[in-house]
């Protein structure tokens, strides 16, 4: 499996690419290619360009859940293929992978709108769109976990917001975010888009799900932001008892957390034109 970030907080040093609060990741497994988020704006598209990676040619978008960062950039990314159609150029129809919630329209504090641009009905034309809560199979060694079972006591205990469900506006826990998991011969890479499900309870059901301990790898947001000191410390020490080969905690990762995290794992740099092979 190879992993490009597309998008994220900040660029790697030595390259001139885009940067955004946002996140978008281009995986390729043999012959299926997946866009993993999609940013905020157009941003993880010109950086597509830049690194010469096709987006005309995608086997399956996957969400990690439907905030703003990671799904509003599905509409440059319809706009580019309707582009690329004018043109007489052969577009996609891949699939698309989520959590039943993710299209949810949701809103925080005085921001009216921070969920999915587009409806079910609209994506409905342009992808095969597939809304699990259940593991779904990508390919035969990739897969998207579904909903999270939030099992400790330190993550995921407080709402971000309001959602607005068939029953009403409701407290939002955020109960689609969820990520990617690869289980390589030497161990699983799990591959997160913000974590709001907590990292900790991610990495334990991803070990469960595919009956492997070892973690050869953990990519992607680990939502600490100003985390309360018990929250820091249990991931800190969950993350050093599981001992994973490495770590690239980017996007929603702040630098005090980034810098606890590397008293107990072996953490690694990331930014948008990193790419990594597994």
């Amino acid at each position: 499996m190879r992993l490009a970030v597309l998008l994220d907080n900040s660029t790697l040093i030595d390259r001139y690419l885009l940067a955004e609060p946002g996140l978008s990741f281009f995986i390729e497994d043999e012959d299926t290619t997946i866009l993993f988020d999609a940013g905020y704006s157009n941003a993880f598209i010109a950086n597509a360009h830049t690194l010469s990676i096709d987006l005309l040619d995608l086997s399956a978008v996957v969400l990690s859940h439907g905030h703003m960062d990671h799904t509003w950039g599905l509409v440059a990314l319809i706009q580019l293929w309707t582009a690329a159609a004018l043109e007489g150029q052969s577009v996609p129809t891949p699939r698309l992978v989520a959590h039943p919630l993710a299209l949810s329209s949701r809103r925080h504090c005085d921001i009216a709108e921070i969920g999915s641009l587009l409806s079910k009905d609209k994506l409905s034309r342009h992808f095969e769109l597939e809304f699990s809560r259940a593991p779904v199979e990508l390919t035969e060694r990739l897969m998207f976990l579904g909903e999270i079972p939030r099992s400790n006591s330190f993550e995921a205990q407080s709402p971000m917001g309001k959602i607005r469900l068939e029953s009403g506006e409701e407290d939002d826990y955020i109960l689609d975010d969820s990520a990617l998991v690869y289980r390589s011969p030497d161990g699983l890479v799990v591959i997160t888009g913000c974590s709001h499900a907590g990292i900790c309870n991610i990495v334990e059901y991803a070990r469960r799900i595919c009956g492997e301990e070892r973690i050869v790898d953990i990519i992607g947001g680990f939502h600490l932001l100003d985390p309360s000191e018990s929250q820091l410390a249990g991931t800190v020490e969950y993350l050093r008892s599981v001992g994973p080969g490495r770590v690239h905690a980017c996007h929603c990762t702040d630098l005090r957390s980034k810098i606890a995290l590397a008293q107990g794992v072996r953490l690694e740099d990331v930014g948008v034109g990193l790419t990594l092979e597994y």
